[in-house]
């Protein structure tokens, strides 16, 4: 059985865990923390407190949300975790791997909601359905969705002899770089692969692929490519090259493709899964989640200012075409 099915023949029998018996009194307030890249106004962190909200935790009344923790730089994770973990919350929302690193190291006792590429396969879960610690929350599948977001970016450009790869340079593993290079170049094509550790190298970095003969772009999942990709976008339309990203909402912000569960989507089941821990279900209990449905967006504005014709497979694919 292939990973992928055996993953979600796992998911599929698992049932719903009860939730303790706690549940939100008059008067209680409940203290979190959060660690996200994404800013404090953004659409995600926006549904993460809209799910709380629907749960009984309004930010404001009976929600406290600790300061500090939005749009965070890597350099900033060590001091914001050891605040966080001073400040004994009741619970803690973070994302991506960095952060829940720092803190399975900090604290064994700190309910944590996160999310990150492979949940077990990073060691932050014992299992799918018994995490076994005080760390639970979602796996996003990154491996095997890098790989079909490259398989639907060669499709959807005929014509590509050579692509890029851009991976975050903090968390991405060889070996999941080579199995990319050898799926491309099965396709025929030339593979430049280009790793980044700082988000201000990332327009450099477009330059240099496109300098070294790349028609297009496959950027791997991280944050450091999906949130607020805006400048991102507008350099690769300045220059030609056509690519896809992570989230839907990235092609939606200019990108030419994007696939993968919303971001939205996955905030909000955050949101979730932090209501199930403040009425006092234990995160050893509580399954990890995986996204449950996909989206691919097409970006026809991108593809008439960079001059690609998007293939006819890959538009009646899409979930949604952006015209």
């Amino acid at each position: 059985m292939r990973r992928r099915d055996f993953v979600w023949a796992i998911v599929s029998s698992t049932v719903a865990w009860p939730l303790a018996a706690r549940a939100q009194g008059p008067g209680r307030h409940y203290r979190i923390g959060i660690l996200t890249p994404s800013p404090r106004q953004s659409p995600a962190v926006a549904a993460f407190l809209d799910e709380l909200s629907r749960n009984g935790f309004d930010a404001g009344q009976n929600l406290i949300i600790l300061p500090g923790g939005f749009a965070y730089r890597n350099d900033q994770i060590k001091s914001l975790v050891a605040s966080l973990v001073a400040a004994s919350p009741d619970a803690i929302d973070a994302a991506p791997q960095l952060p829940l690193l720092a803190l399975q190291k900090a604290t064994r006792t700190i309910p944590v909601i996160g999310m990150t590429e492979d949940m077990v396969g990073e060691g932050f879960a014992a299992s799918l359905a018994r995490p076994g610690g005080n760390i639970t929350g979602i796996s996003l599948l990154t491996p095997e969705l890098d790989g079909k977001r490259q398989e639907i970016l060669i499709d959807a450009v005929p014509g590509l002899k050579k692509i890029a790869m851009m991976a975050d340079a903090n968390t991405a593993k060889p070996e999941h770089l080579a199995e990319l290079q050898k799926a491309g170049e099965s396709r025929g094509l030339e593979v430049v692969l280009r790793s980044v550790a700082k988000r201000e190298d990332v327009i450099a970095t477009i330059q240099d692929v496109k300098a070294a003969g790349a028609q297009a772009v496959n950027f791997l999942a991280s944050p450091m490519f999906s949130v607020n990709p805006g400048a991102f976008t507008a350099e690769l339309t300045n220059l030609g090259l056509a690519s896809i990203f992570q989230w839907p909402e990235d092609a939606e912000a200019g990108a030419l493709l994007g696939y993968g569960p919303r971001i939205t989507d996955v905030y909000r089941m955050r949101g979730a899964m932090m209501a199930q821990v403040l009425r006092g279900a234990a995160p050893a209990d509580i399954p990890i989640e995986l996204p449950a449905k996909f989206q691919l967006v097409v970006n026809l504005k991108t593809a008439k200012a960079i001059g690609v014709e998007v293939a006819n497979n890959v538009l009646l694919f899409a979930e949604k075409v952006v015209e």
